[in-house]
């Protein structure tokens, strides 16, 4: 499905991003890969990429400077003749570790800073090295609570920053057609790091909300955005896939 394809997935080093780095490798694509701190994680997913017979490249970045943007394209040139498919998958994590210890302004500030920031300044690089190489598509992360809210301090502010997130892609999208694709992921509740140290209660909570009964798995995600890459997808652009079991319709 994506055979002699290239496939960037920046956060590539666990969950959602390695799920999806590893589905595209399955389907035949070569991989380059990011992470900002989980070197570890990231060598673990291109050791199984290579061990499915892929090319992949390992790079360190963080998404919100643009010049580390601008280091990746250059590294993106040297690696691969051409970009398919530029997954931004790269977000911050504010529920768990040392995130969920942050102030709200402090929280705000970092949700912006990568989810928005980073999102535009990669798609601005993805659209430009695309429009060189003569077309690609381009996928960014929202949420599936985006338009139906949720309450709460983090929900809120995640809300803000997903929400900026797919109207972007949406304006993006209707820019840069026909040569290049732009769609979105909006995944809910899925089984991260936050979904696996959740109370029992809430994760209960959860299961009974979901009209499928179950927590989503980084897998069911990375379905979706297979779907997306590949040209089963070819015409499709500025939409947006809910993967939430129906949660929000």
């Amino acid at each position: 499905m994506l055979e002699h394809k290239s496939v960037l997935v920046t956060g590539g080093s666990s969950g959602i991003g390695r799920a999806i780095a590893l589905r595209c490798a399955q389907a035949g694509a070569d991989l380059a890969i990011t992470y900002r701190k989980n070197q570890e994680g990231a060598e673990a997913t291109a050791r199984t990429i290579r061990q499915l017979g892929r090319r992949v490249e390992v790079l360190r970045l963080d998404v919100s400077r643009a010049e580390d943007i601008d280091r990746l394209v250059g590294r993106l040139g040297e690696a691969f003749s051409r970009v398919d498919v530029w997954i931004n998958n790269a977000g911050a994590d504010i529920l768990t570790g040392e995130g969920g210890r942050l102030s709200r302004v402090q929280k705000l500030d970092l949700v912006l800073a990568v989810d928005v920031r980073g999102t535009v300044l990669a798609s601005w690089a993805a659209v430009e090295l695309m429009r060189k190489q003569g077309g690609g598509s381009i996928i960014n992360m929202a949420w599936d609570h985006i338009d139906h809210g949720m309450e709460g301090e983090n929900p809120g502010v995640y809300a803000t920053a997903k929400g900026g997130v797919a109207s972007f892609s949406r304006s993006l999208a209707r820019e840069v057609a026909p040569h290049i694709r732009v769609n979105i992921l909006a995944p809910g509740f899925i089984e991260t790091a936050f979904g696996e140290e959740a109370n029992p209660k809430f994760r209960q909570k959860v299961i009974d909300m979901t009209p499928l009964r179950r927590w989503g798995r980084p897998e069911d995600v990375a379905g979706a955005a297979l779907f997306l890459a590949s040209d089963d997808a070819a015409f499709l652009t500025g939409q947006m896939i809910m993967v939430n079991g129906g949660v929000v319709m």
